[in-house]
């Protein structure tokens, strides 16, 4: 029995591409291209990779990026991770993904060009939509613990591919580079045509997610999860309609929160704000996007019935149009 609402369409609204990179396709890119992998057996190299229990912290949780980007030895690894990305998304039953990317972080590993990168990201996805029918959109991510300098150039590189993204997002190690040194960033997204989403009130508290919002105009939140912290807050973000991307399991996972129950998702929802249920980092976490609504979510202290209002919140502040919003409607109802 599932907490999936069987009427309603699956969407994943924050999810990222580079961290659910599969194991085998680790292992097999490793092999090919005779990289120093820790093992070179799946169970071997699951406990490199995959988290199973609470980490210190956020950057010690993004340490277990390392096997996934670090196979990343040319564009064609790219383009492969991007389409294996949408054909893991319709064996779950998603209808709907935006996945997200850091085009420098990819390419950083084995000096590639972040704009070849973005390139061979968006026709990984395409091949996957073709192959899949899953719908798709690209969001791309400013890596913060650059720099700022570093994070033009990755912007630049993201605009090459203008038209085949959607948004911008930003993350990375929001304690020690403030949201403030990307106020010009963000500007040229927004100027580009882009949606803004931010990772904010995950390491750091409810003024990083106020600063997001006045200063880099964005209409989602990544996990803000410090959003309780400050009523005035939580009120503006229902009263707006500004939606929250939650992940129940890597927020406990970077130990952002004690426990599932801990966790502010239930206050959220109670408060009127859209919050979402979603995956973030499959790959590190070891879960799916089923697990976050049927194990996850209970443990957070969802009932049912808020579990279906965080479906619903998805489909709305999914980055679509009106028209494509109801076709999906109209596509799970006609099955």
């Amino acid at each position: 029995m599932t907490n999936i609402s069987p009427d309603l369409p699956l969407l994943d609204l924050h999810r990222h591409l580079d961290g659910s990179v599969r194991l085998q396709t680790i292992l097999e890119l490793g092999r090919k291209h005779n990289l120093p992998l820790p093992a070179f057996d799946l169970e071997g190299l699951r406990p490199h990779v995959q988290v199973s229990t609470p980490q210190p912290g956020l950057l010690e949780f993004l340490e277990k990026f390392k096997w996934m980007t670090g196979v990343l030895v040319d564009y064609k690894a790219c383009r492969r991770i991007a389409k294996e990305n949408l054909l893991d998304a319709a064996k779950e039953g998603i209808d709907y993904i935006e996945l997200r990317f850091s085009p420098w972080f990819m390419a950083e590993p084995h000096g590639l060009d972040p704009a070849g990168v973005t390139e061979a990201v968006v026709q990984g996805v395409a091949d996957g939509v073709r192959l899949t029918g899953v719908q798709a959109n690209l969001i791309g991510i400013l890596s913060r613990t650059y720099g700022a300098e570093i994070c033009m150039k990755e912007l630049d590189a993201l605009l090459t591919q203008r038209d085949h993204i959607t948004a911008l997002d930003l993350a990375g190690d929001e304690g020690n580079y403030p949201g403030a040194l990307f106020v010009e960033h963000f500007k040229r997204g927004r100027d580009a045509g882009w949606n803004i989403t931010v990772h904010a009130g995950e390491a750091a508290g409810a003024e990083s997610i106020w600063q997001a919002i006045n200063d880099l105009g964005a209409t989602r939140i990544g996990h803000g999860v410090r959003v309780d912290e400050d009523p005035a807050l939580m009120e503006t973000l229902a009263k707006r309609g500004i939606g929250v991307e939650v992940s129940l399991t890597s927020n406990l996972q970077t130990s952002t929160v004690p426990s599932y129950s801990a966790h502010p998702l239930k206050k959220m929802l109670d408060a009127g704000v859209k919050a979402t249920i979603n995956t973030d980092d499959p790959g590190i976490s070891a879960i799916d996007l089923k697990y976050e609504y049927d194990v996850a979510a209970p443990r957070a202290g969802l009932t049912k019935q808020d579990i279906r209002q965080a479906q619903l919140n998805a489909l709305e502040i999914a980055f679509l149009d009106e028209e494509a919003k109801s076709d999906l409607v109209i596509a799970k109802v006609m099955g």
